[in-house]
């Protein structure tokens, strides 16, 4: 028996409820609070502020005659994890990953978007909810909705697999760190992913997949290419905040009007 929250339950993480999102289905989720007001007004200018808690900050956007929820679910699987179980719990179905990612194939350009068909499980929390001989695949067709999304924005893309990781700097064989060593067993790990045809780093997908999967819910993620890795370790901040941003959030609010078009939601 799937667990339903109580109209006026406020969750703990979120300080959301069924109420507040006003029968909403889709929620657009950003790692960073601080892309929230931008993505939801994307959405629409008179989004409006919902609750701020934790590293979860939300907005409400009408769109096309429905609701759509923008909340941050802050960095990592695990706080993928406490995010999707308390949104799942008041009604959201659509999950869609909005962030930033560094890519490893040498045909994919600084802004560019990837939008994620599966997974490598280089994370921990997913191991909680399938063992992991269980795929970490996106929803086909709320991914397709993102692909049309892309094409109707002009907005340069790439699917494939993105590889997900805990760590930051080990898991993603990152040598500016603190003390610049990387385990044995992850040197070379970077030129492995890359044969293997997997594009990019980050670390929430695989999680959300997962546990979209075993939920019955619908799981999509787009990332704007912000690190060049072939070239730099080197974070872009004029792309991350230029070109990254206007073309994730074109792809968005594209990808999620397919489909709601495709639903029947609207015209």
């Amino acid at each position: 028996m799937l667990k339903q929250a109580k109209p006026t339950e406020i969750q703990y993480h979120t300080g959301l409820s069924k109420n507040i999102i006003k029968g909403a289905e889709y929620v657009v989720l950003p790692g960073d609070p601080h892309r929230c007001e931008s993505i939801a007004k994307a959405f629409d200018p008179n989004a409006i502020f919902l609750a701020d808690s934790r590293e979860h900050k939300s907005y409400l956007a009408h769109f096309h005659g429905k609701n759509i929820l923008v909340c941050s679910s802050g960095l990592g699987a695990p706080n993928m994890g406490i995010t999707l179980e308390e949104l799942a719990v008041i009604g959201l179905k659509y999950f869609l990953r909005i962030g930033t990612c560094g890519a490893i194939q040498p045909f994919i350009d600084l802004g560019d978007i990837v939008i994620s068909t599966a997974s490598v499980r280089l994370d921990g929390a997913s191991k909680d909810y399938a063992p992991v001989e269980y795929p970490a695949v996106a929803s086909f067709d709320f991914t397709l909705d993102m692909i049309e999304g892309a094409k109707k924005a002009k907005a340069p893309f790439h699917t494939g697999i993105t590889a997900s990781t805990d760590t930051f700097w080990q898991a993603q064989e990152r040598y500016d760190s603190y003390t610049g060593h990387i385990l044995r067993s992850k040197r070379g790990s970077t030129d492995e992913w890359r044969t293997l045809n997997v594009l990019n780093y980050e670390m929430e997908s695989s999680a959300l997949f997962v546990m979209a999967s075993v939920m019955g819910l619908h799981a999509a993620c787009i990332c704007g290419v912000v690190a060049k890795r072939v070239e730099s370790e080197k974070i872009s901040l004029d792309t991350k905040k230029g070109a990254a941003k206007s073309n994730w959030e074109k792809v968005a609010v594209e990808g999620i009007y397919q489909s709601m078009k495709r639903r029947g939601m609207v015209k």
